[in-house]
């Protein structure tokens, strides 16, 4: 799931996944961190959730996944589409 919060230049948004998926260490990869796993990783929630919140420029296209522990790749099935292999969002 994302959550977004506008702001005057830029849209926080905060990257969710539920407790049970996967059952690993994962973290949101994309054009906005240079694909660089580990850089953007989710952290537990007090609902059980798991997330986090990247600041991004508005008015912009970003293509992101997940990325799990053993190099398991997945989509946010929430995202504002998908271009192949990627979902992307708009900000």
């Amino acid at each position: 799931m994302l959550e977004r919060t506008k702001r005057k230049n830029r849209t926080e948004v905060t990257f969710v996944l539920p407790a049970d998926h996967p059952h690993t260490e994962v973290s949101v990869v994309g054009d906005f961190n240079d694909w660089q796993p580990g850089a953007h990783p989710l952290e537990p929630r007090p609902d059980g959730s798991r997330a986090v919140t990247v600041a991004l420029p508005a008015k912009s296209r970003f293509g992101f996944r997940y990325l799990a522990e053993g190099g398991h790749w997945f989509d946010e099935e929430h995202a504002d589409g998908h271009d192949g292999g990627n979902g992307y969002l708009l900000t």
